[in-house]
């Protein structure tokens, strides 16, 4: 795929086939949406939740970024990007049921086991460095038992799941609604190599779906 070009040689493909067999999804959803779930996971291109749930146009509502991470809850006068869409998914759409969704070979997880970008400038991995240094106690938690090497690669992976669940239940909106039995956190972790999903299970462990 190169440019814009091929873009939109996929949408016309997508208008003669995908839209048009599901005309009457589509004129049910221009009057709104009502996803059950919410799936937060990487940015990165080859992590696709809609494929990899094979879901349909209105099933999930994703949000998408560096390491698949949730920030904490905070109060000031930042732009929370994340935060608002959690907010409006659980609050205003309610959503049951909140997926988070780790993946193999992470850059995001790559650059916090690193640091390769600590220090630098925001336009020049500052920002990066910024963002993933959400991972830094359990780095160097893993680092002092497992090294850097690959099976330090793929325990950090798994742990950004555990970490975005644990922020998560730092919202209020979050534990309320989990004490009322009205939403449900789960943790998953696509494994790109043998496309294999594995799912968390209330311990923080991980085994194959």
């Amino acid at each position: 795929m190169e440019g814009l070009g091929a873009l939109i040689s996929g949408y016309h493909r997508f208008r003669d086939t995908g839209w048009s067999s599901q005309r009457a999804r589509w004129t049910e959803l221009s009057e709104g949406q009502s996803p059950k779930a919410m799936v937060i996971a990487c940015s990165d291109s080859r992590v696709d939740p809609a494929q990899i749930f094979d879901t349909s146009p209105g099933e999930i509502f994703v949000v998408r970024n560096v390491a698949n991470l949730v920030p904490p809850f905070e109060i000031d006068d930042r732009r929370h990007g994340v935060s608002a869409a959690l907010e409006f998914a659980v609050t205003q759409l309610e959503v049951s049921e909140i997926v988070v969704l780790g993946h193999g070979a992470c850059g995001g997880v790559s650059a916090a086991l690193s640091r390769r970008f600590e220090g630098k400038a925001p336009g020049d991995g500052g920002f990066i460095a910024h963002w993933v240094d959400m991972l830094d106690a359990a780095r160097d938690r893993i680092v002092a038992e497992l090294g850097t090497g690959p099976e330090a690669v793929h325990a950090l992976e798994l742990e950004t799941v555990r970490v975005s669940i644990a922020n998560l239940r730092t919202f209020p909106c979050i534990p309320e609604r989990e004490a009322a039995g009205t939403l449900r956190l789960h943790g998953a972790y696509f494994a790109i190599t043998d496309g294999i999903l594995h799912v968390m299970d209330e311990k923080g462990a991980f085994a194959p779906a």
